[in-house]
């Protein structure tokens, strides 16, 4: 009788775990394919080529220069005179349309070239403002360009270029930057 009350174990419920890992794996590769990963590219810009180091840079006139000086606090100067970040595109192409009338700006688009010189304490945000403000002056010159020739802007008139073709508006108006090192 001690036998038939003995009561009968259980056998514990397994939970099969051979196709575990294979499901982790493909949901792991699920995640991998569908996340997106912000990558910051910086700021876009081409360099000129590098000097030999016997080589001395080729001079610029100063009336081809226009100098743009951002200081800590956020000012902007233009050839030295306090300006606001709205008044450097209308300097920017009033420099390089001048075509030698004011002595004060470029001789020619081809020789003008803007400089922009920062302070180790400029924000970040000053300076790509100040930046910005220098690439749509020569967007819209380039448009003005592009509607002379036919074209309702300059973006309809790069997707006519091929790939081997040259760009002749950024021939005529090249965008010539100079970001010089900051004061520190």
């Amino acid at each position: 009788m001690a036998g038939l009350l003995k009561k009968k174990k259980r056998q514990e419920a397994e939970i099969p775990t051979a196709s575990m890992a294979d499901i982790a794996f493909l949901l792991l590769i699920f995640f991998l394919v569908t996340t997106t990963i912000d990558v910051d590219t910086g700021i876009g810009m081409t360099l000129p080529p590098k000097l030999e180091e016997d080589q001395e840079p080729p001079p610029v006139r100063e009336r081809n220069m226009l100098k743009i000086l951002v200081n800590a606090q956020g000012q902007v100067l233009i050839e030295d005179e306090l300006a606001s970040i709205q008044q450097i595109r209308e300097e920017v192409k009033k420099h390089i349309t001048n075509n030698g009338v004011d002595p004060n700006y470029a001789e020619s688009p081809q020789k003008a070239v803007v400089s922009i010189k920062t302070d180790c304490e400029t924000s970040y945000n000053t300076y790509i403002q100040v930046l910005d403000e220098v690439w749509m002056a020569y967007f819209e010159l380039w448009d003005a360009e592009a509607r002379k020739l036919g074209y309702p802007n300059y973006n309809a008139y790069r997707a006519t270029l091929g790939p081997d073709d040259e760009n002749q508006i950024r021939k005529i108006i090249p965008a010539q930057i100079s970001v010089a090192e900051p004061d520190c």
